[in-house]
């Protein structure tokens, strides 16, 4: 029998002038940058909280704190691989992923396979089992006024 486990993230972070924007591990040219203690990766954020959901291990502010100075500017996609090694050692692999990218912008388009390539490499998972989406949220709400960027992640685990 094999163990399946569903777990889902989601993360949010405020734009703020002065910050590089990274999203999946990837730098994207725009004006502002995501606001927080790590890079602000609201994409890598929201894995490690779908993935820990996933194997019961509670969220991403247990395992790496915005109170410990240890994680101040982390690359979050490390963070990921931190996680992955934890779903790891409990016996799981990771099936698959689906994010999406909530933005009014940048537009994220012709980003998209290049975030897929770093996010599956993290994940020791093929490219073909990450899928990700940006989506705008119709000009409202903080998203939609460009005040913030979020994303919504879901993860697929596994036990043989």
């Amino acid at each position: 029998m094999v163990d399946f486990r569903i777990g889902i993230g989601y993360d949010i972070h405020r734009l703020a002038e002065g910050r590089k924007l990274i999203l999946a591990g990837v730098e994207v040219p725009h004006t502002q940058g995501l606001q927080g203690h790590s890079d602000a990766d609201v994409v890598c954020h929201a894995l490690c909280d779908a993935l820990l959901g996933a194997a019961a291990f509670g969220d991403i502010g247990t395992h790496f704190p915005d109170t410990d100075e240890r994680y101040a500017g982390s690359y979050s996609v490390k963070l990921l691989c931190d996680v992955l090694e934890l779903v790891k050692n409990a016996g799981y692999e990771v099936s698959n992923v689906d994010v999406t990218i909530h933005a009014e912008r940048p537009k994220l388009q012709s980003y998209i396979s290049e975030m897929r390539r770093v996010l599956a490499e993290a994940l020791q998972i093929p490219i073909d089992r990450v899928s990700l989406k940006a989506k705008t949220n119709e000009k409202m709400d903080a998203i939609g006024r460009c005040e913030a960027i979020a994303a919504t992640a879901v993860a697929l685990i596994y036990k043989s």
